[in-house]
């Protein structure tokens, strides 16, 4: 994993960053010199939101950078416009200078760190980027750990599932809970196999299964659940070529779980944190789950296989039968789990499911409060009868197509056998586009939305 960024040094000779509406362009000769202003003059630069350009000394030295602000009077200065501009800037250390709300410096400083991020591991590369100084009253500790958590995210689901099947993964929540002196306990082999049927089912034909349970500190229980398919074919229900060709990011449910779980264990909050992640994969073999199969989940409920394409619901149902063996305050599924989602929805919002109002509008306030985009989904009943099966309980997956990442959801809720606030996201985990502070590949998704709204749904 890559090291984690940080800020420039205070102190030091950083170069100022001015953000200045249009009608202030004329201030540039106060701000940078007689130089500087003549080179805006003969470049035409007007100031429009978002444009950038570096102002130079009469040696050519750049000695200030001037950003056109994006604010209309009414709203903050956007995190993702300020993340294009330090990824536009050469490799150095700046400072931002203005008139700015402690929400808005914090948006910058954390705008700052997501643009340093790159998946240049099997490249060589520069690692030089440009730096931003801390800006006064902003909570360094916070936005380090919610950069580290978001990096680790991307770094999981960026690597080939040649580097990081379930042994590796193993390995890396091996490392954080030592790191954070935290239990481990990691449920293979035999035991799996006679307590946790649908997993070790799903990672049959794969090289290695298992169920890693992680528990850390005191207070309230919080359960996470991520799925960690680390390459998902589809199974004898095969994928296309295209759909299987980023499937080493189906496991991006368990990489934004761990990446929550390592910002929560650095921030040190007071709640008990239980992180489950089932890890597989979803391969090709004759050992392999068949459709038609009728597969005895751990809760006892007999699951009929309709496709084996719709795996990470099986994995989840037994850690939701699992996680319910201890009464969690609040109970978490990520998954990569239904193209369905994507067709609502796009990539960029995450759906997420909840029986619990309260519950959902301090999501939604969170995810417009964190810029973490939500919409809440609903778990209609009268869907239920899709997943009906003549053979057995249920089947895995509707046969009809229709409502997909809603009968995903309806499947999950199937396995909640006591009273408990529990919440589903179908996370997509992939940056198709290169936008700032955002390249194309793994990106973390609604975990910074549940951070913030753990201190209100749990009374902390």
């Amino acid at each position: 994993m890559q090291k984690i960024p940080d800020f420039a040094p205070a102190g030091g000779d950083a170069i100022p960053i001015y953000v200045l509406p249009r009608a202030d362009l004329y201030r540039v000769n106060e701000l940078a010199g007689e130089t500087a202003a003549n080179w805006v003059k003969s470049t035409g630069f007007t100031c429009e939101a978002g444009q950038v350009i570096n102002l130079p000394d009469a040696s050519g030295a750049v000695v200030a950078v001037l950003v056109g602000d994006p604010r209309d009077g009414k709203q903050p200065v956007p995190r993702f416009v300020l993340a294009s501009v330090m990824q536009r800037l050469a490799p150095g250390n700046y400072r931002l200078v203005g008139d700015f709300s402690i929400d808005e410096k914090n948006e910058a400083a954390l705008a700052s760190l997501l643009a340093q991020y790159r998946f240049d591991h099997y490249q060589q590369s520069d690692n030089s980027r440009a730096q931003l100084e801390l800006p006064t009253d902003c909570d360094r500790n916070r936005l380090l750990a919610i950069a580290a958590g978001e990096f680790t995210a991307r770094d999981l689901i960026n690597q080939p599932a040649s580097r990081l099947d379930p042994f590796r993964l193993v390995d890396h929540i091996e490392s954080l809970a030592k790191t954070y002196d935290a239990k481990l306990d990691v449920i293979e082999e035999e035991r799996l196999k006679s307590e946790f049927p649908l997993i070790h089912a799903v990672g049959a034909a794969g090289a290695h299964s298992c169920l890693v349970d992680l528990r850390w500190g005191h207070g309230p229980l919080v359960t996470v659940i991520g799925k960690g398919v680390c390459f998902d074919t589809g199974g004898l229900n095969i994928k296309p070529d295209r759909a299987m060709r980023f499937m080493k990011k189906d496991m991006g449910g368990a990489a934004t779980g761990i990446g929550l779980a390592e910002t929560i264990m650095r921030l040190d909050l007071p709640i008990r944190l239980r992180l489950l992640i089932p890890a597989v994969e979803n391969a090709i073999a004759g050992n392999a789950m068949r459709p038609g199969d009728i597969l005895t989940a751990r809760s006892g409920c007999h699951v009929e296989i309709t496709n084996t394409d719709a795996e990470g619901r099986l994995v989840l149902a037994d850690a939701i039968d699992y996680a319910q063996e201890e009464e969690s305050q609040l109970l978490v599924t990520l998954a990569t789990l239904t193209g369905a989602a994507r067709v609502a929805l796009g990539t960029d919002i995450v759906p997420f499911y909840t029986d619990c109002d309260e519950l959902a509008s301090r999501l939604l306030q969170s995810s417009q409060r964190v810029r973490d985009p939500l919409w809440r989904m609903p778990l209609w009943d009268g869907y239920e009868s899709m997943l009906n099966s003549k053979i057995a309980d249920c089947v895995n997956a509707a046969e009809s197509g229709f409502a997909g990442s809603m009968t995903a959801a309806l499947f999950l809720r199937k396995f909640l056998h006591r009273p408990v606030r529990w919440a589903h996201f179908d996370v997509y985990c992939w940056q198709n586009q290169p936008r700032p502070g955002r390249p194309v590949g793994g990106i973390g998704q609604a975990w910074r939305a549940l951070l913030d709204a753990l201190p209100e749904t749990l009374n902390l």
